[in-house]
């Protein structure tokens, strides 16, 4: 099993602040002879609708001595878990979730935010103290 982010509980609780049940921590998904492990899974049942709403969510900490480092880490596996859920999971979405004050500084340069774009990453920014999510950014 990979290492969890420093903020992975923070993360975890910031969900189930927010009504989402955990289902998987971590998720993991095999194709053939890879295995892939998402920080977490969860789901989230609409009063007004008969289907739920499914996530993943890969949790990253961005703590590193190289934010930079980071950020080609983390859009390497968002990509490729988008693509196993793709290939396993078609009706769960992906999403990075990010700390506040990463997203406030890194996340508001120029390359990282034409990455956003041109990889159409999902975003969830999280406090990681107050254990929330400040933002869904889709």
């Amino acid at each position: 099993m990979a290492a969890k982010d420093i903020f992975h509980a923070a993360v975890r609780q910031a969900l189930i602040k927010e009504q989402w049940v955990i289902t998987a921590d971590p998720l993991v998904i095999k194709i053939n002879k890879v295995k892939l492990e998402i920080d977490l899974a969860a789901e989230k049942i609409f009063a007004a609708q008969k289907a739920g709403r499914k996530i993943a969510v890969e949790v990253k900490s961005f703590v590193s001595s190289s934010v930079i480092s980071d950020f080609h880490l983390a859009l390497g596996q968002f990509l490729n878990y988008r693509l196993a859920l793709q290939m396993k999971e078609p009706d769960r979405i992906i999403y990075l979730a990010v700390p506040l004050d990463t997203f406030n500084s890194f996340f508001q340069e120029i390359f990282v935010q034409e990455a956003i774009k041109i990889y159409q990453l999902k975003l969830i920014v999280y406090e990681p103290n107050k254990e929330e999510i400040v933002e869904w950014r889709e």
